[in-house]
């Protein structure tokens, strides 16, 4: 395994044999259950956002500006999460990835609590989606470090040649969280009937989500901190300023990193916020149905994520992701019109192949990113890149989407979008120094 360029600064830690076996597999275990916590919380809001917020939080619009409203409010998130990167990425390069990820998950956890114990715009005013922006900010806040803590324990703690294979654990956490959202959301709507679940049934997914997280805390306190943070640690060569050197020493690779992520992140989020409000709304499909092919699209994403990581250890990171982002330009106009038919089949057919592209440009990324960054400033590099990825790309896709198909009245309109921003992380891709050569000396600097 080679870095990207030569080692800069005298943090450079040489990682060539990983953790014992036991600890490897402990780690990577806690990784996806701990991703899954997180992105439950956060998928649960974008679910809700699809289904319901328009109706709670902003009744005195149209059903239509009010889905626009919610939709915004799903972005607002997303705009926090660079600040997140940079916050848990300092802190994860200074005092280590552990203690970073304990935090992300407890204040994950406030934040999707507090949304289900909200009081709506009818019993509070203006003070509720005031509160629910502020509310989705933490949570933002949360999701720009809780990434990077978690692909890098993977990362770190794996045996060189595996190191995309385990990297893919915390990836898998994005599709089973959004299972498991889009599970408890079918569950409750089933046992309650629609009064009921605009009265108080969409609350139940938010205060779940405390049981979730003292599980969470329990598992990630009983892992032990990267052993390539522990080297630094003891060698003493931990950065003062990790964002500042990542900045000067790996601007290229920040931005090649973010670019890359755009096409991923935002045509995810079509997929996992704007494809039920579409369904639901535009072709009519009842809301069940459209759980259910949801929760396919993720079962699939989940194992083309391990696949296409596994994929990455024998052919490179390069190529796995590449060929994900090609899929992802080519299938957004075939997706709509399958999706179009309204028949179950075509519309399985469509999110499938689509979460193909989806988990083969996802899988490797926990490797890719940390091997593109030294270890001294790894974390906020890795964080950074994401977080901004995430903003540029996912956080305003739904509304654009949304804005999108009521302005032009067509689904052509959404999947040119879709396949613009592919072609923006393609290029990204293209110009990415491959990281991985199998057979090539194992080195994670």
């Amino acid at each position: 395994m080679t870095s990207t360029g030569p080692a800069t600064g005298s943090g450079s830690v040489a990682d060539t044999t990983g953790s014992a076996p036991r600890q490897v597999r402990r780690v990577a275990v806690t990784s996806a259950i701990g991703t899954t916590i997180e992105w439950y919380d956060f998928f649960i809001y974008a679910t809700a956002a699809a289904l319901v917020f328009n109706s709670q939080f902003f009744s005195t619009l149209s059903a239509a500006s009010g889905t626009l409203a919610a939709f915004a409010t799903l972005g607002v998130g997303l705009v926090a999460r660079p600040v997140g990167g940079i916050v848990w990425g300092h802190f994860g390069d200074r005092i280590g990835r552990k203690k970073m990820l304990v935090a992300s998950l407890l204040l994950m956890g406030l934040a999707t609590v507090g949304v289900g114990l909200l009081p709506t715009y009818d019993r509070i005013g203006v003070a509720a989606p005031v509160l629910l922006v502020v509310l989705r900010l933490l949570q933002g806040l949360s999701a720009g470090g809780e990434w990077g803590g978690a692909a890098l324990m993977s990362v770190e703690h794996a045996p060189p040649a595996r190191r995309g294979r385990y990297g893919s654990f915390p990836q898998i956490g994005v599709p089973a969280g959004l299972i498991l959202a889009q599970l408890v959301f079918l569950v409750v709507s089933n046992l309650t009937t629609p009064e009921q679940f605009a009265a108080w049934g969409w609350r139940v997914p938010f205060l779940l989500s405390i049981v979730l997280v003292v599980v969470g805390l329990v598992i990630r306190l009983r892992v032990e901190e990267s052993p390539v943070f522990a080297l630094l640690r003891e060698n003493r060569t931990r950065s003062r300023a990790p964002i500042v050197e990542v900045f000067r020493n790996r601007p290229r690779e920040l931005v090649l990193a973010s670019l890359s992520f755009i096409a991923n992140n935002a045509i995810g989020y079509v997929f996992l916020a704007y494809l039920l409000s579409y369904g639901t709304q535009v072709l009519e499909v009842p809301r069940n149905t459209m759980i259910v092919v949801v929760i396919i699209g993720s079962l699939s994403w989940l194992a083309s994520i391990v696949g296409g990581a596994i994929w990455s250890d024998r052919v490179g990171r390069k190529t796995a992701y590449l060929v994900g982002s090609v899929l992802l330009v080519l299938w957004p106009f075939p997706f709509f019109l399958l999706l179009d038919t309204t028949g179950f089949a075509a519309m399985v057919v469509a999110v499938v192949v689509l979460t193909l592209g989806l988990g083969l440009s996802y899988g490797p990324q926990s490797a890719l990113f940390a091997e593109m960054f030294e270890a001294r400033y790894r974390y906020s590099g890795a964080s950074f890149s994401y977080a901004v990825g995430a903003v540029l790309g996912g956080g305003f896709a739904p509304l654009i989407a949304t804005a999108l198909q009521q302005a032009y009245g067509t689904s052509s309109a959404v999947a040119t979008y879709m396949v613009v921003v592919a072609l923006i992380s393609l290029v990204a891709v293209l110009f990415i120094r491959e990281t991985h050569r199998p057979g090539a000396p194992a080195r994670l600097s």
